[in-house]
């Protein structure tokens, strides 16, 4: 984020983070058994985020839960038929799901668990800007709140953004982007489309610096370098490939480097291991040498999801997340342009295989 009081609003949050306490392997496994048990009796299926703790990424695997990209974990919630989703994650990622899911309960571990580009974008000063630009088509990142997507005409991912401009653009409509400035960069960038930008960053992905990679890089000559869209222009630029977390963890299945040198949230690099155990993992510099950075490479707010609050929230059953029936009408309509969208799209993809 540039805007001051942006930066205020994420440092106000940071102030009161609730990062769950270290545990013992015997702690882990009594909470691990419970939660377990909590699943079933609840009728409840664990959905998280690569970001999350790998202890909760395994948690959500071995109980028939998932474990993917914000695309997938909203496809997921929709379509399994337990009657409660529990979401490790952020807050966009739990008022997706219920949106998606009126009729099922959605709970989260921690309601605080918020995003920087959520709160970046505050609903009523992104309407007005829509109304200043009322001639442009609204295009809204996943990683804002129902308000905001509400307002848009498509929701995206970054696993789907640039297919869906690409789309619009051919139809001569010009894009109005919120809230993440880089990847909108990038989209703008790649697609040749006319696009107007928020101005908002991702925490995590804006502390990457080209000058650390680049030193990073001369040690590692063979690494390929992987990078998320929402890092600066001048990281991405130095990408052997760029993409979305799903899209980074098959580069490092199927690229033949050994070594890769990962501009992510370093939750990623669990699944990347387990997928890709022979090769070499190496986590991007942030904030330069010598400096303190706010996220070092890791969510706080995905931090925040933990064993014993998500036994908390199973047995008390609160921390459910809710949405305004009308305001969930009108944000499901985005939604589910871009659900339609790349259900199709994979289906061209499948019948040109």
């Amino acid at each position: 984020m540039t805007r001051a009081q942006d930066r205020i609003l994420v440092q106000e949050h940071l102030a009161h983070e609730a990062e769950p306490k270290a545990l013992s392997a015997s702690e882990k496994a009594e909470l691990e058994a419970r939660i377990k048990a909590a699943l079933k009796e609840k009728d409840a299926v664990l959905v998280a985020h690569y970001y999350t703790d790998p202890d909760i990424q395994r948690l959500a695997e071995e109980t028939g839960g998932c474990v993917a990209d914000s695309l997938e974990m909203a496809r997921f919630g929709n379509q399994h038929p337990a009657s409660t989703v529990v979401v490790a994650g952020v807050r966009f990622m739990g008022e997706t799901a219920k949106i998606l899911n009126p009729e099922k309960r959605v709970l989260m571990p921690t309601l605080e668990a918020t995003c920087s580009l959520d709160i970046g974008c505050p609903a009523d000063e992104f309407s007005a800007f829509c109304d200043q630009h009322s001639d442009r088509t609204v295009v809204v990142y996943a990683n804002t709140s129902a308000a905001v997507k509400a307002r848009a005409d498509w929701v995206v991912t970054s696993s789907c953004a640039q297919a869906i401009v690409e789309h619009l653009d051919a139809k001569g409509e010009k894009i109005l982007w919120a809230p993440d400035k880089h990847l909108g960069h990038y989209v703008q960038k790649t697609t040749g489309a006319d696009v107007l930008l928020w101005d908002g960053s991702c925490i995590v992905h804006e502390e990457f610096k080209h000058r650390g990679l680049e030193d990073l890089k001369a040690l590692y000559p063979d690494a390929a370098v992987l990078v998320h869209p929402e890092s600066p222009d001048a990281v991405v630029e130095m990408a052997d490939v760029v993409g979305s977390t799903s899209q980074l963890i098959h580069a490092v299945q199927t690229l033949p480097n050994e070594e890769f040198i990962v501009a992510t949230d370093n939750g990623i690099f669990y699944k990347m291991q387990q997928l890709a155990p022979n090769k070499t993992l190496i986590e991007a510099p942030t904030a330069g040498n010598g400096a303190t950075c706010r996220s070092c490479a890791h969510c706080p707010w995905m931090a925040m999801n933990g064993l014993e609050n998500l036994l908390a929230v199973l047995e008390r059953g609160d921390q459910e997340v809710l949405v305004d029936p009308a305001l969930r009408e009108d944000a499901l309509r985005p939604l589910r342009r871009m659900l339609d969208f790349t259900a199709n799209m994979n289906l061209k993809a499948a019948g040109n295989a």
